[in-house]
C-alpha cells in the first residue's frame, strides 16, 4: 500500500498530550500537526478528546475548542464531574478514556494506520484490539522526561513509538506569553 493510500485517523487525548508537550518545553502547532499527518496519507479523521469544566463562565480551553472544531478537527468534549474524596480534598474527574477507546474500535475496519497521542497505559488494550482488526498502531509520547510520560506496556505494544521530543520541529511552536493555559491538566483519576 502506497503511503498516499494508507487511511489515518489520529485520536489525541488532549490532557494528555498537553502535559507531555509542556513538560517539553512547547505548546502545540495543531494546523502543522494536520498537516504532518494529510503528508502521510488519506487523514480520514483528527479526534481530539478533553474534558471541560461547564459551571465556569469562561474556560481556558474553550478558544484552543472552537479553533479545532472549525480547523479539521473532530472536538470530543464532555462535563468534568466534581467530587470529594476521602481525605475531603475537592477533586475533579474528567475521563475520555472510554469515548477514545468507542471511536477507535468503530473507525477500526476503515483505516490502515492509528495514531494515538497519549501515554496512557489504560490504551494498551484498545491498541492491541485495533492491532487484530489488521490496523498498525503509532503511539506518540515522550520518554525524555523524568518520568517517562509514556507506559512502558503501551509503548511496546504499538507497532511505532513516535517521541513527541522528535516531532517538535514539526508540529510545536514556543509557549505563548498568555498566563492562561490552553488546555486543561485533568488527569485520568
Amino acid at each position: 500500500m502506497s503511503v498516499s493510500t494508507t487511511r489515518i485517523a489520529l485520536f489525541i487525548d488532549g490532557a494528555n498530550l498537553y502535559a507531555s508537550s509542556r513538560t517539553l518545553g512547547f505548546d502545540m502547532d495543531y494546523k502543522r500537526l494536520l498537516t504532518e499527518y494529510q503528508a502521510q496519507g488519506t487523514l480520514l479523521r483528527a479526534f481530539y478528546y478533553t474534558a471541560v469544566v461547564e459551571d465556569l463562565e469562561y474556560s481556558p480551553i474553550r478558544p484552543l475548542i472552537d479553533w479545532l472544531d472549525y480547523n479539521g478537527y473532530t472536538v470530543v468534549t464532555k462535563a468534568t464531574k466534581e467530587f470529594v474524596d476521602a481525605f475531603g480534598r475537592r477533586k475533579v474527574k474528567g475521563s475520555m478514556d472510554v469515548d477514545l477507546a468507542v471511536d477507535a474500535m468503530e473507525l477500526a475496519a476503515h483505516i490502515d494506520q492509528m495514531v494515538l497521542f497519549s501515554g496512557d497505559g489504560n490504551f494498551r488494550p484498545l491498541v492491541e484490539a485495533v492491532q487484530r482488526r489488521g490496523v498498525r498502531v503509532t503511539v506518540v509520547s515522550t520518554v525524555a522526561t523524568q518520568p517517562p510520560m509514556v507506559a512502558d506496556e503501551l509503548r511496546r505494544q504499538a507497532d511505532v513509538f513516535v517521541d513527541l521530543a522528535e516531532l517538535r520541529v514539526k508540529i510545536g511552536r514556543e509557549p505563548s506569553d498568555r498566563s492562561g493555559s490552553r488546555e486543561q491538566s485533568l488527569a485520568p483519576l
